[in-house]
């Protein structure tokens, strides 16, 4: 009797290739038509659906903001707030009273190292929607050396594992959306084509409208099959340092230099803090075009950290730097303890640099370097870094010995 796949019957002599199994086989075809089923079948399965997610509410979005980000509660509300409506309006359904509740894109204005994408990536643990983070430095125009535009929502796709209808529910965050800030107010011969042109791209993903996404990235898959992307539900987060930007605020807030109250104004004015007063019409003098400020209507900033900041980012969060090199070094059995006055140290030398809680890690990889390179090749077993160790190592002087 000659072998036949029990499903479609074919004999061995008319398939590539015929599977045996305990009580029959199946062919080639079938097995590839049976995973193209299973796949489509999981797919459907796995489909977001909010109806089964317990949504947390701001104050607990919040509160899980607070675990991994030090400070910056003004920054933490805007982002609970906006996240928690999103949800909302994902939820709502069809009235009778034509109330639609428009979505609240952000826009996070800090300096750097101040915590905007770890607000990002903090969320994003959190989140029961496919989030991406994409950096807006690498976009261009379409048709130039760069990323187009649709790129952000090609990234979005590949988190929602190409479910188009998750992925029309996301939430992306653009970090340095002021490097494509436009480059002068006076005509040129030569196109802006990473400044304005992407500003003026953006305005279609932000406002909400069906957009052609590349799957696999535009220019080097030409002839492949566009994915149509309804962007009208998805939530965009920006980001920016927006550096200089103090100097605008402070030229607006300075322009009434004539009245009985110019003077008493000014006095009030927190000159160390200028972020906090900032306006959409210091981010057109800036750069940003009106239309994309207007679709940006959630401005919010991020306070300049502080020493107690600094010192808190330290050893405080869950994902704290000090507590990161103590997991290190736990893992090869050693106890690794810090002296309190090399927190200080740390902190003096992260104000001196200006580069906020980037500058913290800097710097603790140039005190650790030495001690991650020789002691796991020592049998010493507890280490204590001392004030004196941190400033020889920092200093490029040569390190003294480590009390153990």
């Amino acid at each position: 009797m000659q072998d036949k796949c029990s499903f479609c019957g074919r004999s061995r002599n008319e398939v590539d290739l015929l599977i045996a199994g305990t009580d029959g086989f199946i062919c080639d075809a079938c097995a590839t038509q049976a995973f193209e089923i299973v796949k489509e079948e999981m797919k459907s399965k796995s489909t977001l659906n909010l109806d089964k997610i317990e949504i947390k509410k701001p104050r607990e979005i919040k509160a899980f903001l607070d675990q991994y980000v030090i400070g910056q509660d003004e920054a933490k509300k805007h982002i609970a707030v906006a996240v928690y409506n999103h949800y909302k309006r994902l939820l709502q359904k069809d009235s009778d009273d034509g109330v639609e509740i428009e979505k609240s894109n952000i826009i996070l204005v800090g300096r750097t190292g101040t915590g905007k994408t770890l607000l990002a990536r903090t969320i994003a643990k959190m989140l029961h929607v496919p989030f991406t983070i994409v950096d807006a430095t690498v976009l261009t125009e379409a048709g130039y050396v760069g990323e187009d535009i649709e790129s952000i929502l090609t990234r979005l796709l590949q988190a929602a594992d190409y479910d188009v209808e998750a992925a029309e529910k996301g939430i992306v965050f653009i970090d340095e959306l002021d490097k494509i800030a436009r480059k002068g107010d006076n005509p040129s011969i030569t196109r802006d084509v990473s400044g304005e042109g992407v500003q003026q791209g953006l305005l279609k993903l932000l406002e909400g409208s069906i957009v052609n996404v590349p799957p696999q990235g535009g220019r080097k898959h030409p002839d492949q099959k566009m994915i149509p992307v309804n962007t009208k539900n998805i939530l965009f987060i920006c980001g920016g340092a927006f550096d200089g930007i103090e100097r605008k605020i402070a030229l607006r807030l300075n322009t009434k230099v004539v009245g009985f109250n110019s003077e008493k104004s000014t006095h009030q004015i927190d000159r160390d803090n200028f972020l906090q007063y900032i306006a959409p019409q210091d981010l057109k003098s800036y750069g940003l075009i009106p239309e994309i400020i207007g679709r940006l209507p959630i401005l919010t900033y991020l306070e300049p950290l502080d020493r107690l900041a600094l010192r808190n980012i330290l050893t405080e969060p869950k994902n704290a730097i000090i507590r990161q090199y103590i997991k290190l070094f736990e893992l090869d059995g050693i106890t690794l303890k810090f002296n309190d006055d090399v927190y200080e140290y740390i902190v003096d030398k992260a104000i001196e640099f200006k580069l906020g809680a980037r500058g913290l890690r800097s710097i603790c990889e140039a005190i650790m370097t030495d001690l991650m390179y020789e002691v796991p090749s020592q049998d010493q077993k507890s280490i204590t870094v001392t004030k004196e160790y941190a400033a020889a190592h920092l200093n490029k002087l040569n390190a003294q010995k480590l009390r153990a």
